[in-house]
């Protein structure tokens, strides 16, 4: 129990340590910049976990909105697709500005917002994927209807350049898109269309197999994060998991069923997994959002078995997000989103008019700092604050268990210097 014990408040200096230094560099750096826009914020004062945060000229309102992109380095068209690159250095974006723009994590804090740029040709992206090794990305083709890979190429000043494959996917698809994934092992791409169909693509475009969810119609697919699972859901009110099989020798072999996640009354808008997969979120028309533990030998025939379930706001084309410690759910309703608590179902932030137009995508870095979205030509950044919340009541409750003097007195430690990066971080400075 206490090599336990030890192993988790490790896991937490290390995060709370990375919050700590976060925060201070972001409030010693933009306190002067942020001043002004606070007074202006306060004039129209709302509750600390019910803010409005758009404003059509992209001023940031609380220091919990760390980044806007805008014009001139931002998008000059409509944002459809957000993806964060798996070693946490890149967001990468698309629009219906014939550009894709990778930006930076580490500037979120700056001033100004720098960003490289990959224009397609004679067409556009709707959506994007970083490559496991984030020295790609896949994109899909509004009107080529098909995948387009784009190789990341280091140049000398540290910047990129980027090429796209000469030849681009073929076209099999014969319903609009509502999303493509790539493996974290590498062995597969997926692509999903409205009309119940999945495809399983090797790196070369190679078609390897089609799925038929027979759900009526597909909402929303995605490739978990350890690459073995493809899930998809939609008018049925289930989420459908399989696995894409290979062989010792890395040879595609089959995509097998894997599990159902059964329990909601209408259609599924939309689900994410956790990192490590053991954890997936689902949001549905019925009004709820629901938790399942994943971790399961489905083999064996065991099924997920349902946490918890919460009532929410949810509409079509809604989005949801789990971060990847599994700590937090994000879900977009129209332009707003709602953060929550998964060990409680606690309703922990609103964030109200976030875009002038319908969110349409919602994305968590791979470090649960971060909580992206986009919606019109704006991206917008903010610090996940309810999982330093959540973090911290973490470590509360590890503190009434703990039996070790030397080890209490640590925890109260890392409270207190939590909280007050916290607050640093919520708060408007003012001198």
């Amino acid at each position: 129990y206490f090599n336990m014990e030890v192993a988790a408040l490790v896991a937490l200096t290390l995060l709370l340590g990375a919050l700590v230094i976060l925060v201070a560099f972001a409030v010693g750096r933009r306190k002067e910049e942020i001043k002004e826009e606070t007074e202006q914020a306060a004039e129209t004062p709302y509750p600390i976990n019910q803010i409005n945060y758009f404003s059509p000229k992209c001023d940031i309102l609380c220091m919990r909105l760390i980044f806007v992109s805008c014009a001139p380095q931002g998008h000059s068209g409509n944002v459809t697709c957000l993806d964060f690159s798996s070693n946490g250095k890149y967001l990468a974006s698309c629009a219906d500005d014939r550009t894709i723009r990778i930006w930076s994590t580490k500037d979120f804090l700056e001033r100004e917002h720098k960003c490289l740029r990959a224009n397609v040709e004679l067409d556009h992206a709707m959506l994007v994927r970083f490559s496991p090794d984030s020295r790609a990305f896949i994109t899909w083709l509004a009107n080529g209807d098909a995948i387009r890979i784009f190789k990341m190429i280091k140049k000398d000043d540290g910047t990129f350049s980027f090429k796209a494959a000469s030849e681009d996917f073929l076209q099999k698809h014969k319903a609009p898109i509502v999303n493509i994934g790539i493996a974290e092992t590498g062995k597969f791409i997926m692509s999903a269309s409205t009309d119940t169909t999945i495809l399983i693509w090797d790196l070369k475009g190679e078609l390897l197999a089609s799925i038929n969810t027979n759900q009526m119609t597909n909402s929303y697919a995605a490739v978990s994060p350890c690459g073995r699972f493809v899930a998809s859901c939609g008018f049925t009110p289930d989420v459908k998991v399989w696995e894409v099989c290979f062989g010792k020798g890395g040879e595609f072999r089959e995509v097998a069923r894997a599990f159902d996640l059964k329990g909601h009354s209408a259609g599924v808008h939309a689900f994410d997994f956790s990192n490590d997969s053991h954890r997936m979120v689902t949001v549905s028309k019925d009004g709820t959002w629901k938790l399942w533990n994943t971790d399961v030998e489905y083999k064996k025939q065991q099924d997920p078995y349902l946490l918890r379930t919460v009532p929410c706001s949810s509409s079509d084309g809604s989005r949801v997000a789990l971060s990847p410690d599994g700590r937090v759910v994000a879900i977009s309703d129209g332009c707003n989103v709602a953060m929550f608590d998964t060990t409680t179902g606690k309703l922990e932030e609103e964030l109200r008019g976030v875009h002038s137009q319908g969110i349409t995508d919602l994305r968590f870095d791979i470090n649960s700092r971060f909580l992206a979205c986009s919606g019109d030509k704006a991206i917008r950044v903010f610090h996940n604050a309810p999982g330093y919340r959540v973090a911290i009541r973490d470590m509360q409750d590890m503190l009434k268990k703990a039996q070790n003097e030397a080890m209490k007195q640590r925890l109260q430690q890392q409270i207190r210097e939590a909280q007050s990066a916290l607050d640093a971080a919520l708060a408007a400075p003012v001198e």
